[in-house]
C-alpha cells in the first residue's frame, strides 16, 4: 500500500490470479496491478453507508479464483470451423472454455456479478482471432452466406453489454493479431490503423513518430477515456466514445476522417476529405451502430501535435452546485479558448474525491474552512489546458478569470495532479470493494445548460432513493450548449438481477427528464430496450431501414443491440414497465 492505513485495513486481495480463472477475466486491467480506496475515503463510504468496518471483515463476493468451467456445448457445425480455420489458420480459431468465456461480457457491474457467480451465459460457439482486413471480409461474407451470428470483442471496456453473445455464432477478438499501422500521411497529419489497436499502442506510435513513423514531429490523437489502457480504436469508433480531453480535442467522432467495413452488404469505405457536401455523412452513419451494421476493419483518424510541456493545470472550488454550474457554462461560451480536460464536481463528489486523492491530508482542509467553503456544499473544479503556448496560457488565464468572477477558490496543483495520477487507475477501485459487496458503477447523460439543475436532480433523487447508496456526479465533456452529467454510483449488492432492476431505473428517470441517455458509453443490449424512446418512432424507423439494408438476415451482433430485434414484450419486461 502506498498510503498506509492507521487503523483497521481490510484484507484487500493481492494474492496470484492463476491464469485460467474467472478473476483473470472480470478483474479490471492487469492482473497484478490493484488500487484499494485510502483511508480517509473508506471511513467517508462507511460514514455515509451508515456502517462500521464489520463488512469488511470478510469476503462477501466469490473471488473468481476457480478454472472458468462453460457448460454450454459448441452448436456451430465442425465444417464451419474447419472454413474459418483455412481463412486465418488453426492456430487462431478457439473453442475451448476459457477463450469463449474470455469474450462473452464486457465491464458494467451486471456483467461481473454474473462473472463472480459463476453464470456462464451467452458465449460464442467459437472464437476467432483475424489478422487482417481481408481476412475478415472473407469471414463476414462467409457468415452471410451460412447465416451465423457474427460478434466483435475489442478492448472489452463496454458498459452496456455491446460485445455479449446473445444468439451463440463467431466472436472476432481483435486484440491478437488485429493491431497494427496501416498507413501514416504526415502532410495531411492523418494515420490510419486497424480497429483492434489499443489505445496505450496508438500513442505510443504517435508520441515517438519520429523513430517509429519517421516523421519530423510528434503527434498525439488526444483521446483519454477513462478505459484508455484497456480499450480499442475500433471500441471507441462503433460507440461514440469521447475522452476525457475531449473539449479541446474532440469526441471520437470529430477525429474520424475515413473508415473500412466489413459487411454482409458488401465492403463499405469512406474517404478521408476534412470536409465534403456529398449527402448524408456515412461516416456518421457507420459510427455508433456497434458491429449492428458490420465489422469495422480499418480507421484513418486525424492528429494533433503533441506538446506536453503546454499543458497548464488548474483546480478550484467553488461555494455550490450553482455557482459552479454558471462558471462552467461561462468558460465555454466565453470564447476565449477551451480547456482540455473539463471537470466539475457535484457536493457529493467532491467530499469522496478530496479524501480519494488524500487533499484532506494536505492545509488545504484549513483554506476551505477560512474561505467560508462548507463541506457537502463545495465544488471542486479541475482541468488543463493544451495546445501551443501560448493558447494554452491564455486560456488558462480565462479560466482564472471567470473562477475569480463567480468566487472560486484557486488552488495548487496538488488536486490535479492527484485527479490526473488515478485517472485511468480508478477503476481498479471496482475489484477491491466489490469483493467485499460493495458496487462501483456509472451512468452518464447529456443535458443542455438550461436544464443541468434539474436533471441533476430529478436522477440524483432516484438514486439515492435506494437505501444505502452513494451518489457522485461530475461534468467532464462540455460544450457551449451544454454537457455530460456522469453518475458514480457505489451501493451494497451481491446480486446480478437486483442491480440490473436498479441500472433500469436510473435509465428511466434519464428518458424521463428529457437528457440523452448515453453520452459515449453507447447503447449496447442494456439500454437498448429505451432507444426507440429516446429518439421516437419514425426517427427510430432509419436505424431499422439501414439495419435492414446491411444486415436483412440480423447476424451482425444480434440479440438486442441497439434494442433492434428485441420483441415488445421483452423490451417491456427489461424496462420494469411489465410485471410478469
Amino acid at each position: 500500500m502506498a498510503h498506509p492505513y492507521k487503523g483497521f485495513e481490510p484484507k484487500w486481495f493481492q494474492g496470484e490470479i492463476p491464469k485460467d480463472s474467472y478473476r483473470s477475466i472480470f478483474k479490471w486491467g492487469v492482473p497484478e496491478q490493484i488500487k484499494a480506496p485510502r483511508e480517509n475515503m473508506l471511513h467517508d463510504v462507511l460514514h455515509r453507508f451508515g456502517m462500521d468496518d464489520t463488512i469488511f471483515h470478510e469476503y462477501q463476493q466469490n473471488l473468481g479464483l476457480d478454472p472458468v468451467k462453460v457448460e454450454i456445448p459448441v452448436r456451430l457445425a465442425k465444417e464451419h470451423i474447419d472454413a474459418l480455420k483455412a481463412i486465418v489458420g488453426e492456430e487462431n480459431v478457439r473453442t475451448d472454455d476459457y477463450a469463449r468465456f474470455s469474450v462473452a461480457y464486457g465491464k458494467t457491474m451486471y456483467d461481473l456479478l454474473r462473472a463472480r457467480s459463476k453464470i456462464v451465459e451467452n458465449v460464442p460457439d467459437v472464437v476467432v482471432y483475424p489478422a487482417s482486413k481481408e481476412q475478415i471480409e472473407a469471414i463476414v461474407a462467409y457468415v452471410s452466406q451460412h447465416k451465423i451470428p457474427l460478434y466483435v470483442y475489442g478492448g472489452g471496456s463496454s458498459v452496456t453489454r455491446g460485445v455479449e453473445c446473445v444468439k451463440g455464432g463467431i466472436s472476432l477478438d481483435m486484440r491478437l493479431n488485429f493491431n497494427k499501422v496501416v498507413s501514416f500521411n504526415e502532410a495531411d497529419q492523418m494515420i490510419t490503423v486497424e480497429a483492434g489497436m489499443s489505445g496505450p499502442a496508438l500513442e505510443d506510435w504517435l508520441n515517438n513518430a519520429p523513430e517509429k513513423l519517421g516523421a519530423k514531429r510528434r503527434y498525439t490523437l488526444g483521446h483519454f477515456p477513462q478505459s484508455f489502457e484497456h480499450s480499442s480504436v475500433g471500441g471507441w469508433v462503433v460507440t461514440h466514445g469521447s475522452g476525457q480531453n475531449s473539449t479541446y480535442y474532440g469526441c471520437i467522432q470529430d477525429l474520424v476522417l475515413g473508415q473500412s467495413y466489413a459487411t454482409p452488404r458488401g465492403v463499405i469505405t469512406t474517404d478521408t476529405h476534412p470536409r465534403k457536401a456529398t449527402g448524408p455523412d456515412l461516416d456518421q452513419i457507420m459510427m455508433g451502430a456497434e458491429g449492428a451494421f458490420g465489422v469495422l476493419t480499418h480507421v484513418s483518424l486525424k492528429l494533433s501535435r503533441h506538446m506536453p510541456e503546454t499543458t497548464r493545470r488548474f483546480s478550484y472550488m467553488f461555494k455550490d452546485w450553482q455557482t459552479g454550474i454558471a462558471a462552467a457554462k461561462e468558460i465555454m461560451q466565453s470564447e476565449a479558448g477551451k480547456p482540455s480536460v473539463f471537470r466539475l464536481s457535484d457536493p457529493e463528489e467532491t467530499s469522496i474525491m478530496l479524501n480519494m486523492y488524500g487533499v484532506m491530508d494536505t492545509p488545504l482542509k484549513h483554506l476551505f474552512a477560512l474561505k467560508g467553503m462548507k463541506m457537502n456544499e463545495m465544488c471542486l473544479f479541475l482541468g488543463f489546458t493544451n495546445g501551443a503556448e501560448s493558447y494554452s496560457k491564455c486560456t488558462a488565464k480565462n479560466v482564472a478569470h471567470v473562477a475569480r468572477q463567480f468566487g472560486g477558490l484557486p488552488l495548487t496543483g496538488y488536486v490535479c495532479k492527484g485527479w490526473e495520477h488515478g485517472r485511468f487507475s480508478d477503476p481498479y477501485l471496482r475489484d477491491t470493494l466489490q469483493d467485499f459487496g460493495v458496487l462501483m458503477d456509472t451512468m452518464e447523460c447529456c443535458v443542455n445548460w438550461s436544464e443541468m439543475e434539474r436533471v441533476h436532480a430529478a436522477v440524483r433523487k432516484v438514486v439515492k432513493a435506494r437505501p444505502n447508496t452513494i451518489c457522485m456526479t461530475h461534468m467532464s465533456h462540455v460544450y457551449p450548449q451544454g454537457g455530460n452529467l456522469y453518475w458514480i454510483y457505489i451501493i451494497l449488492e451481491n446480486d446480478a438481477e437486483e442491480f440490473r432492476k436498479f441500472h433500469a431505473s436510473i435509465l428511466d428517470a434519464i428518458q424521463k427528464n428529457g437528457a440523452s441517455m448515453s453520452h459515449h458509453h453507447g447503447i449496447g443490449k442494456m439500454f437498448g430496450p429505451w432507444l426507440e424512446g429516446q429518439l421516437g418512432g419514425n426517427e427510430y424507423a432509419v436505424i431499422r431501414a439501414l439495419k435492414e439494408y446491411f444486415d436483412p438476415d440480423y447476424i451482425m451482433n444480434p440479440g438486442g443491440t441497439l434494442g433492434l430485434d428485441i420483441p415488445e414484450a421483452e423490451k417491456r419486461k427489461l424496462k420494469g414497465n411489465d410485471p410478469k
